[in-house]
């Protein structure tokens, strides 16, 4: 079994904690930031991510943060319609590892596993949970491992000796790997306005570089919380190695030969498919003629059943719309014949004085025989549309001694418009008879297209089963022969896959075995470490106030080597707070407090790296050109005097020098031209200049 990355074991240079990759992933597709030098295939020393405003850069260093146990992740709108998942790809302790983290209700936990982000099936995957950081199963313990400060405890009131305690949590130390834009320049540097923070802060200082108040009563307690943790993880190895015996599957290498046979059986199988598959189309070759006949019958019997339906469909339609046209031919006869043999209009009373007439109303010589007018019809018989009825005063009461009638109340006739013309339906009749032997003639058509194609159709679907069978009769006794090599090569594939399976999922059981044995070596191996330390706590205990000194020294000379104006009066107090000029860092200007936030943070960074200290080995710095006069707001002491090159040119000769093995990662909009190797990438901010931004789609 492999050792357990472990911080004691770990090579120069390569303990703690780096980072390598950011991946992002989406319903769609996915966003990454490699931090990888592409030569070596190491973690850069040196990292900048450059850029627009508003693309992304400081969401990187956000979800880095949040994949190592920060409280929430970025919200921006197009991180919120594009991401589901963040995934970092770390070393710890020189080790690689995936940590994976979801977005939303699934942000509770982690999932860990070693190995690359583009590694393909591997170790089984570890659930970590996010709280409480305490638990020896949270990330915070994992990472607080490789840095050498699992199980720390950190007092309440720092000055009580009787004062409770907290466990350290990973998030208390990335106040030291990690200064976003709010707080370069900020006036609450060192978590001023937030008491128990701030009192966390100093702590977790005098815990990186061992310098911590009962340092000897502490690690006591870090032993014994050890070896609880040890005695509980031997116990769970030694049952889970019972269950691996018990399941007599053998070594990792047994297991490992297994599955590599059976990957082969199945290659195997699958070319000796294909030589079958072969065999079978040159065997059944000679019967491409029947086929060819077999696919013209049967498109020849769709083509007639489509026919027979198109016409059976338009004579449903059109059946109704005939019987239609007849009943509107008979109706219009009847009203013909009826207005000719039933005039309602002849008159048979006096319209003055309603006695029967004992004679027909007739014209005669082109005048009406009651009232002698003129009238243009000379057919003999007058009608109420041929004259219009004499005017007849208008009055209450009887007419002639008669009754008013219900026609208008006076006894006389209604008014008729001398307009009317006689009722005419004729032209309408001999349309009507036309459309209907149109259709009459149509409907026979495609009644006789009916009668045809139904026997055309049944000849097809008969010519289509003669010409199926005449293929399965050709092509049977040459197939035949290969289909019991087909089913014994379909055996062969399902005892290879069955074999594939149980070979992988012993894989599992024994990388799950030995992670546990890694787990009981780490802890064992912790366990001696802490003790040795004990051994040694009170005969070379580093001096706290010397640690100060140190740090304060590195603090000003940083400041001097970025040509800080009127530098004078440079230095930490023990309480770790930063002054220039003899005053303290918030009676700085803009500019002065962000060229003393980054001082003050790479001071501790540098001296712990240096020393030896307990720092992770990574540092994210935001903004470092802010209120410089590059973005933002301009500071005019600190913009004519101050370049952001020699900020660079510091980081540069550090990291080539003492700091060799450390990780820095910068975001910063506008970085010299001097640091451009060491851009990772530049977020243009505009649609024609890929990349946009991390979400280079979101560019609207």
């Amino acid at each position: 079994m492999t050792s357990p990355a472990n911080p004691a074991s770990s090579p120069p240079g390569r303990r703690g904690i780096r980072v390598r990759r950011l991946r992002l992933v989406g319903p769609e597709r996915h966003y990454q930031v490699d931090f990888v030098d592409r030569e070596t295939g190491n973690p850069n020393s040196l990292s900048v991510i450059a850029g627009a405003f508003s693309t992304g850069k400081s969401t990187v260093l956000e979800f880095i943060d949040y994949c190592l146990g920060a409280g929430d992740y970025p919200r921006h709108p197009e991180v919120i319609a594009k991401v589901l998942h963040a995934f970092v790809e770390l070393e710890l302790s020189g080790t690689p590892y995936v940590i994976e983290r979801g977005l939303g209700d699934q942000s509770g936990h982690v999932f860990l596993r070693p190995g690359r982000l583009d590694d393909g099936a591997g170790p089984p995957v570890e659930r970590r949970p996010i709280k409480p950081p305490g638990s020896p199963d949270s990330l915070s313990s994992l990472l607080l491992m490789h840095c050498g400060l699992e199980g720390v405890q950190l007092r309440e009131a720092p000055t009580q000796a009787s004062s409770g305690t907290d466990p350290l949590s990973f998030r208390d130390l990335m106040g030291l790997c990690f200064l976003p834009n709010e707080r370069v320049a900020s006036k609450s540097l060192l978590f001023e306005t937030q008491h128990m923070k701030a009192l966390k802060l100093r702590q977790v200082v005098d815990v990186v570089f061992d310098v911590h108040d009962d340092r000897a009563v502490d690690l006591g307690q870090r032993i014994k919380d050890l070896e609880t943790r040890l005695a509980r993880a031997r116990v769970a190895y030694e049952a889970a190695q019972q269950i691996v015996e018990e399941q007599r599957l053998g070594g990792r290498m047994e297991l490992e030969m297994a599955r590599d046979r059976a990957a082969e059986e199945l290659a195997v199988v699958a070319r000796e498919q294909d030589a079958i598959d072969q065999r079978v189309a040159a065997a059944a070759g000679f019967a491409e003629a029947q086929r060819r006949r077999h696919q013209a019958a049967a498109e020849e019997a769709r083509r007639a059943d489509a026919m027979l339906r198109d016409r059976e469909t338009q004579l449903r339609r059109m059946v109704p719309l005939r019987a239609q046209y007849a009943a509107d031919v008979a109706k219009l006869t009847m009203l013909t014949e009826a207005h000719q043999l039933f005039d309602p209009l002849q008159i048979k009373v006096c319209p003055a004085c309603l006695s029967a007439l004992g004679r027909t109303i007739e014209v005669e010589d082109g005048a009406c025989g009651l009232c002698h007018t003129p009238v243009a019809d000379v057919t003999g018989t007058l009608t109420l549309g041929d004259v219009a009825p004499p005017a007849v005063p208008k009055q209450n009461g009887a007419i002639n001694g008669t009754a008013a009638g219900p026609s208008g109340g006076n006894g006389a006739l209604p008014d008729v418009d001398s307009s009317l013309s006689p009722f005419d339906v004729s032209t309408e009749l001999r349309a009507t008879k036309a459309r209907l032997a149109e259709l009459t003639r149509f409907v026979d058509d495609l009644d006789a297209d009916v009668s045809r194609l139904r026997p055309r159709v049944e000849a097809a679907r008969t010519a289509e089963q003669q010409a199926a069978a005449e293929v399965d009769h050709a092509t049977t006794r040459a197939i035949s022969p290969y289909l019991a090599e087909r089913d014994a090569l379909a055996r062969r594939r399902q005892d290879a896959t069955a074999a594939a399976q149980l070979a992988a999922a012993g894989l599992q059981m024994v990388s799950s075995l030995e992670r546990r044995a890694n787990d009981v070596l780490r802890l064992d191996t912790s366990v001696k470490a802490l003790r040795e330390e004990l051994a040694t706590a009170g005969q070379d205990r580093t001096d706290r106030a010397a640690i100060i000194r140190t740090i304060s020294d590195r603090f000003t000379a940083i400041l001097a080597d970025w040509r800080y104006p009127k530098l004078s009066g440079a230095r930490l107090n023990d309480e770790l707070v930063p002054f220039v000029r003899d005053l303290r860092y918030t009676s700085a200007s803009s500019g002065g407090r962000t060229l003393i936030s980054l001082a003050w943070i790479l001071a501790i960074f540098e001296v712990s790296w240096e020393s030896g200290g307990s720092h992770p080995g990574f540092l994210f710095l935001d903004s470092p050109q802010k209120n410089l006069g590059q973005t933002g707001e301009r500071d005019a002491e600190f913009a004519d005097t101050v370049t952001i090159a020699d900020f660079y040119k510091h980081l540069h000769t550090w990291l080539a020098g003492r700091g060799a093995g450390a990780q820095i990662i910068i975001v910063d909009n506008a970085p010299p031209a001097e640091v451009e190797n060491d851009v990772v990438v530049r977020y243009s901010g505009r649609a024609d200049q890929p990349p946009y931004g991390l979400i280079d789609d979101a560019i609207a």
